[in-house]
């Protein structure tokens, strides 16, 4: 009799993959692009200004924690080889540098996000009740857009700002040998260009998963 059996589970099919995989190999290459499409020196600061942050926050808003915490440690990884990933056209050695905590700092920053945004999601889902009019149907549609919308927004700035900053400032503190209020002070000048960005993130997120 002819084995028709597939060599691979059945569940393994290139769909699935596809689906699994994706994702977070866009991640990577998006931050990647992200970091070669210019960058703004902040005075006082090693650590210059790029698209990174935008883009880091966009992916741990729309994929899965599993995802977006994998599509960050691709682009670690990508620059721990060698490959010029990182702003500047920076590799290893950025990882050992003024910058590695914002760097390292992305893939907590990128699981912080996404679990937040989960958690919001499971807030502002919508529930059955005896109580409920179809004419209030619109009203609690349109509340719970505005809620998941500032969930959001919450989720991109206390994961991909504070975790981001928390983890970047400690590390180039102990890099640079200089106070965390002397690396952190000067830091701040990237924070009314983060929380635009996180305004920005958060509307097309909300818009794409309404």
């Amino acid at each position: 009799m002819r084995n028709t059996s597939m060599t691979f589970p059945s569940r393994l099919t290139m769909r699935t993959v596809v689906r699994n995989v994706a994702p977070p190999v866009a991640l990577a290459l998006g931050l990647w692009a992200a970091s070669a499409f210019g960058r703004i020196p902040v005075p006082g600061t090693v650590v210059p200004i790029t698209l990174q942050t935008f883009v880091l926050m966009v992916g741990a808003l729309l994929l899965p924690t599993r995802q977006a915490t994998a599509g960050v440690a691709c682009y670690l990884a990508m620059g721990a080889v060698g490959l010029p990933v990182f702003s500047g056209g920076g590799s290893t050695a950025a990882l050992l540098g003024p910058s590695a905590g914002f760097l390292l700092g992305f893939l907590p920053a990128a699981a912080v996000t996404a679990a937040l945004r989960h958690a919001v999601d499971g807030a502002v889902a919508p529930r059955s009740s005896a109580s409920s009019r179809p004419a209030d149907a619109p009203r609690q549609a349109a509340m719970r857009g505005v809620r998941r919308t500032a969930g959001y927004l919450a989720a991109a700035v206390l994961g991909c700002i504070v975790v981001s900053y928390l983890c970047g400032f400690v590390v180039q503190a102990a890099v640079l040998h200089l106070p965390l209020g002397a690396v952190a002070v000067p830091g701040l000048a990237f924070l009314p260009g983060d929380l635009a960005k996180a305004v920005a993130a958060t509307l097309m997120v909300a818009a794409v998963r309404r």
